[in-house]
């Protein structure tokens, strides 16, 4: 399996090899029910000829059998690196952390990561406990504006191969250190290479 990081965790990839397999369906004469037997017996033909197929452009199709080979896995971003990755259609959020509801109960020593300023942390603590001290909808709203774009939130994901493709190709040497950790992470995947062209 990959390796888990900091913020990624509880990672899980489905289908990989099947999607390896399925990858020769377009050149097939005769088709061969027993897809375990012939990744047995076959699976090194079938991965050469996927990270060949992996190699294509981006948005040629070649690469299609990589939709199939899905990805789930828990992810702690920053709000702002977050606001990027709603770009990415087959970035599917199960489910999040959420500033709505719990923002003024979590830890402020612990949400805000390290390019934060002290004085933006103690305005957030001062501002929630005025929330708390009188929890008015007025008193919630300037809890939430003011919540800086760098407290980390953590959502659980589901994707696949050629989404995260897409993400590498156009991520990898982003400034945010989110996504360059994201990236460290996807080089660390199962036959990575089908992602990275590596």
């Amino acid at each position: 399996m990959c390796r888990e990081m900091p913020n990624i965790n509880n990672v899980n990839v489905y289908w990989l090899n099947e999607s390896m397999v399925a990858s020769g369906y377009p050149m097939l004469t005769e088709y061969k029910a027993d897809m375990e037997k012939q990744i047995a017996e076959n699976l090194d033909v079938h991965s050469k000829r996927a990270v060949r197929l992996g190699k294509a452009p981006i948005g040629s199709w070649h690469d299609n059998f990589l939709n199939w080979v899905v990805v789930q896995f828990d992810l702690g971003f920053s709000v702002k690196a977050w606001y990027e990755a709603q770009r990415y259609h087959f970035l599917d959020f199960v489910s999040s952390m959420s500033t709505m509801h719990r923002l003024t109960q979590m830890d402020m020593d612990s949400i805000f990561n390290k390019y934060v300023d002290d004085w933006i942390k103690a305005k957030m603590k001062k501002l929630v406990q005025d929330y708390l001290d009188n929890p008015t909808d007025e008193n919630k709203l300037k809890v939430l504006y003011n919540c800086p774009m760098w407290v980390e939130f953590t959502a659980r994901m589901t994707t696949n191969y050629r989404q995260l493709k897409t993400i590498y190709n156009q991520r990898r040497n982003h400034l945010l250190p989110d996504w360059q950790e994201f990236c460290d992470w996807i080089e660390t995947l199962p036959h990575s290479e089908l992602i990275t062209w590596e």
